[in-house]
């Protein structure tokens, strides 16, 4: 058995109006061609990447593995030249390395101290700033984040979902993006805000057999191409080529909503937080009792939440 797979609607010349009438209201993945985003996606070559920035220090991802994987940490961090970096990112094989020749590297922007502050490629990029216009699709208040990104080809960063709506710009090179909706979360064997099926295009089901129930979508990028990605839907995204792109991150809820000590868009809205704690509680609980008991009253406790919280239109 395999997964549906649903590919991700593509809209050309989208204006703000209708897509805040005709695409957000459906908080379904889609890709925008055509948008307004500067000179970036032609200027950008890897030469003047290296000396638009030079040599400021950045902190980096580096795998050994091209699936990198956040919860067993399968990479390491390390500092390099910004101008260094780029040129060993566009690299397949490397004359100098730190773990082994086709190790793969990834940069993730972040703010000048990255427990409190928040990307913003304005701050941290100023000069490549200059070249991108962010389609400004929300309202100015709404603005999170801008996190600049370089990944080498061949690299798959690990499935998750953010809590703020994103948009994924893809600058220059090709990615491929794999999403699931929230509605499969129950499929996809959550650590946190983490899928623990690292490859998805080969998942080993019989250690995740439920994987193959949720509906998978997917879509390719090109330089220029938009991915508008709806809070709390996850993403697996594999870059094909040597690229560089940027998410601009923006607040969906009412601001008090979120955690403020959040710097990366990814930690649960408070009220969620405090759920899942009392859940928990709940869970503790329950283990006062015999387990013939336990299990009754857990399936009482689950019912409960599908008939108070459960939306009636995900089936």
């Amino acid at each position: 058995r395999e997964q549906e797979v649903v590919p991700v609607a593509r809209l050309a010349g989208v204006r703000r109006e209708q897509f805040l009438r005709d695409v957000y209201p459906r908080r379904k993945p889609v890709v925008l061609e055509g948008m307004e985003l500067g000179n970036c996606t032609t200027k950008w070559t890897v030469d003047y990447l290296s000396q638009a920035e030079g040599s400021k220090e950045v902190k980096i991802h580096v795998s050994a593995a091209p699936q990198m994987d956040f919860l067993s940490k399968n990479f390491v961090y390390r500092t390099l030249p910004f101008d260094v970096f780029v040129r060993r990112a566009a690299e397949v094989k490397h004359k100098e390395y730190f773990l082994s020749e086709d190790e793969k590297y990834y940069l993730r922007s972040v703010g000048e101290d990255a427990r409190k502050d928040i990307a913003d490629i304005r701050k941290q990029f100023p000069i490549l700033a200059e070249d991108v216009q962010i389609p400004e699709y929300f309202v100015k208040e709404q603005f999170f984040s801008s996190v600049f990104r370089i990944s080498s080809a061949g690299l798959q960063l690990w499935t998750h979902y953010d809590v703020m709506d994103n948009f994924l710009i893809q600058v220059t090179g090709r990615k491929r993006v794999v999403l699931y909706s929230p509605q499969d979360a129950p499929y996809l064997y959550l650590s946190g805000t983490k899928s623990e099926v690292l490859d998805v295009d080969n998942p080993d089901l019989e250690k995740y057999p439920r994987f193959v129930k949720a509906k998978r979508y997917q879509c390719f990028l090109e330089a220029g191409d938009v991915l508008f990605i709806p809070a709390l839907w996850f993403h697996n995204v594999i870059s094909e080529e040597f690229g560089v792109a940027l998410n601009v991150f923006w607040k969906h809820l009412p601001a008090e909503s979120y955690d403020k000590s959040d710097t990366y868009g990814n930690k649960d809205p408070t009220a969620a937080s405090r759920a899942l704690q009392i859940l928990d509680r709940a869970l503790k609980t329950l283990e006062e009792l015999p387990e013939e008991y336990r299990d009754f009253y857990a399936r009482r406790m689950v019912l409960r939440i599908q008939e108070k919280a459960y939306r009636s239109d995900y089936g």
